[in-house]
């Protein structure tokens, strides 16, 4: 693992905890008249800040923007925000796996392999 994974990872991490909350929010709130919902935005960021280094991905922040109109015409589409939910959540957990193997690994190497 290079200096720069974890820190990616860690960016993901709070990108998806973001966008999991605006999801939530945006269920909790499915039936609020001219609720305008919440989208989280940084997978484009993030990967454009890695090809610059560690300093440029540390610095990269989700945003959170509230929606002119509902994509979904006048009602909110609940289905759609839980299965965006679900999605979030795998893909947390998806790096959660992966930053506990790269520790494992390098607790095994600083080890001795013991």
């Amino acid at each position: 693992m290079n200096a720069l994974t974890p820190i990616l990872i860690a960016k993901a991490l709070d990108g998806l905890s973001a966008r999991a909350e605006a999801t939530a929010a945006n269920i909790a709130n499915a039936s609020s008249p001219n609720y305008r919902p919440l989208r989280v935005d940084f997978e484009g960021e993030l990967r454009a800040a890695a090809d610059r280094g560690t300093a440029a991905v540390a610095a990269v922040m989700p945003r959170t923007t509230a929606m002119a109109v509902s994509p979904y015409g006048t009602e909110m589409r609940v289905d759609l925000e839980l299965a965006t939910a679900s999605a979030t959540s795998m893909r947390y957990a998806a790096l959660v796996d992966l930053l506990g193997r790269e520790m494992s690994m390098m607790r095994a190497a600083v080890a001795g392999g013991r």
